[in-house]
């Protein structure tokens, strides 16, 4: 049984399950991930998101409720923060681990249909280019504000991506890339895709990619950061 601050646990209305979840929230936010973590140096020795989401679970919030009121939250602000210069990739990724961690928790009622994602991002660095660390980053962020993630990896051609389509109707499409050489391929990509699939929405992104190249290989948005590319896929589905 986790033990959670007393107060927080011990009264079942909403406004004590509030507070929980805006704990939990912060937790994400901060990159608390458990009692145990040491990170942030000054939540040391305090319940992180795993202890919290646990409690929240115990004491009957839905996992939708979770999601959609603690760890998009505390994701979203990460991700101005970043966006904004206020915080650093090592910061993002410990958030990230921490809501990692809360949706470990959750995972079940998602895949039992208790629960619902956003919808599905497909999301790849593509042919040629095998650098990672943005399209990571991305998908961290992403995935906390409450969308399924299917990562393609690196080196991805147009192919794979068309097949996953398939067999995911009604998801979008990520792409990224590093190397201005690898450009070239983000665009023959960006055309087959829309050959074979048409009505797929496609976003791209990395250092070289700027809105003029989006608007010249056809593709649908350019996102110069996590927080710009969960603003256009929350705005097609609202």
């Amino acid at each position: 049984m986790i033990v959670i601050v007393a107060e927080l646990t011990n009264n079942k209305n909403e406004k004590i399950m509030d507070k929980l979840l805006d704990k939990l929230s912060v937790c994400i936010e901060r990159g608390k991930i458990n009692k145990n973590s040491p990170f942030p140096p000054d939540l040391k020795g305090e319940e992180g998101a795993e202890e919290y989401t646990l409690a929240a679970i115990e004491n009957g919030i839905s996992a939708e409720d979770v999601l959609e009121n603690a760890l998009i939250p505390g994701m979203e602000r990460i991700g101005i923060k970043f966006r904004e210069n206020k915080v650093f990739v090592p910061e993002v990724l410990m958030a990230a681990k921490a809501m990692k961690t809360a949706m470990v928790h959750l995972n079940d009622f998602f895949q039992d249909g208790a629960a619902s994602k956003k919808g599905v991002l497909l999301i790849g660095t593509v042919e040629g280019d095998l650098h990672d660390i943005g399209k990571n980053l991305v998908s961290m962020i992403i995935e906390g504000n409450g969308w399924e993630i299917i990562d393609l990896g690196t080196n991805v051609t147009a192919q794979k991506i068309i097949d996953k389509i398939e067999s995911n109707p009604g998801c979008y499409v990520g792409l990224s890339a590093l190397l201005t050489t690898t450009m070239l391929n983000m665009e023959k990509i960006t055309k087959e895709i829309k050959k074979v699939s048409p009505e797929t929405k496609i976003l791209i992104g990395g250092a070289p990619v700027t809105e003029v190249f989006c608007e010249k290989i056809g593709a649908d948005f350019y996102s110069p950061d996590p927080y710009s590319a969960i603003q256009y896929l929350n705005g097609l589905i609202n």
